[in-house]
């Protein structure tokens, strides 16, 4: 594991820990080493008899930002881009189905594939001033796994992922994106009392609880939608829109980027 990038906080009364994404100066965008590292920590966490709830968090302004859109080559074909969705897939797999709760303490922004993480997890406490979405879509990309319409009614999902709008805490909760907004100072005692109660359950009744809920939406489709969701977002990679924003996003600075995706909208927002 990449202890520097993964913070391990375990506390010294209850049997949980409390991970932090440790890429403030980048919003703890996620490249390859910090998923790694993530993935890493959590599996540590799982094979740890002493650990019995996580807490995920990230350090600074945000949670996590999403995917790391600097420093890469973006122009891929679509058995590329399969391949790399795949991926994406396969590791928020991996943390939705590990056999303890996953609690996202959300202390500034979720977007895109960092909104799909906390998406992956049991429960979420968010900030009531973070904010939250998938501004992807403004850029002709799609989000990884496709969780919203299995964690919100089917009308903010499309509002969501047809606008790019990014909501706040106290929207997100409303709406229920999230368990409970609270204000900032209160995240870190509200999601630890959440832990501490997790933790003193039998661990055995959360464990099979989780797994009876997973296969719920295992047998209602959410594989299924996944796999779908990998095919369409390959496909709308390979379009001339799509390649048009890829070859930008090489070209030009990522705040150029931003600016130039974002700026159709500033006067909408």
């Amino acid at each position: 594991m990449t202890d520097d990038l993964i913070l391990w906080q375990k506390d010294p009364d209850d049997a949980f820990v409390t991970l932090v994404m440790n890429r403030p100066e980048k919003m703890n965008a996620m490249d390859q080493q910090l998923g790694d590292a993530l993935e890493a920590a959590i599996l540590r966490a799982v094979k740890d008899p002493d650990v019995r709830a996580i807490i995920l968090t990230g350090a600074g302004r945000a949670f996590t930002s999403g995917f790391d859109l600097g420093g890469e080559d973006f122009e891929m074909d679509a058995d590329q881009w399969r391949a790399d969705i795949g991926e994406n897939m396969r590791r928020l797999g991996v943390i939705r189905e590990v056999p303890i709760p996953i609690i996202a303490a959300v202390n500034g922004y979720a977007l895109a594939g960092g909104l799909e993480l906390m998406m992956c997890c049991d429960m979420v406490v968010v900030a009531e001033d973070a904010q939250l979405g998938e501004p992807e879509v403004r850029h002709v990309s799609a989000p990884p796994t496709l969780m919203l319409p299995w964690t919100v009614p089917m009308l903010h999902a499309r509002y969501l992922m047809y606008t790019g709008d990014l909501i706040d805490g106290k929207e997100a909760a409303r709406i229920h994106l999230a368990n409970k907004a609270v204000p900032l100072s209160e995240l870190k005692a509200e999601t630890e009392r959440l832990a501490r109660k997790c933790a003193r359950m039998p661990g055995t009744a959360i464990k099979y609880a989780k797994a009876a809920l997973n296969h719920m939406q295992q047998t209602a489709g959410l594989e299924s939608s996944w796999s779908y969701n990998r095919e369409t977002t390959a496909i709308l990679h390979g379009t001339e829109e799509g390649k048009h924003w890829m070859r930008l996003l090489k070209e030009k600075s990522l705040r150029e980027f931003l600016d130039t995706r974002d700026g159709p909208f500033r006067e909408l927002d």
